[in-house]
């Protein structure tokens, strides 16, 4: 899978003093069962607490669109989603939730969480 954490920007976080916590719903990702080929559904709740850098939702949109061909695993994209994002914007505390549509009678919700505090030497 290539590179994709490129598309995502950031910008300059105007309050980094203060710990604030933004949430971004993206109700409309999309992403390929990689047994089937079939499409799996999800809506995406990022939730983070910024220091110096928060992410542009423009690109986040894009990002989020490149997972559209990608067979991938729900576990597996929920995990990279969270490790790009926290690689590009370096944040306090991010959470991804990725709540997935019925498939086959089941539906499936997938957390990832990271706190700068338990994983300090990934910052570097």
């Amino acid at each position: 899978m290539e590179d994709k954490k490129k598309i995502l920007e950031t910008f300059e976080n105007q309050y980094p003093d203060r710990d604030y916590l933004i949430r971004h719903i993206a109700p409309e990702f999309t992403s390929l069962c990689p047994k089937t080929g079939q499409p799996d559904f999800a809506t995406m709740i990022l939730e983070y607490i910024p220091d110096k850098l928060c992410i542009e939702l423009k690109s986040y949109k894009f990002y989020l669109n490149s997972f559209r061909n990608d067979g991938i695993y729900f576990e597996s994209v929920t995990n990279k989603i969270l490790d790009d994002l926290v690689e590009v914007c370096k944040p306090r505390y991010m959470k991804l939730t990725a709540e997935f549509n019925v498939r086959g009678g089941i539906s499936s919700v997938i957390e990832a969480e990271y706190d700068a505090n338990d994983n300090f030497e990934n910052l570097n």
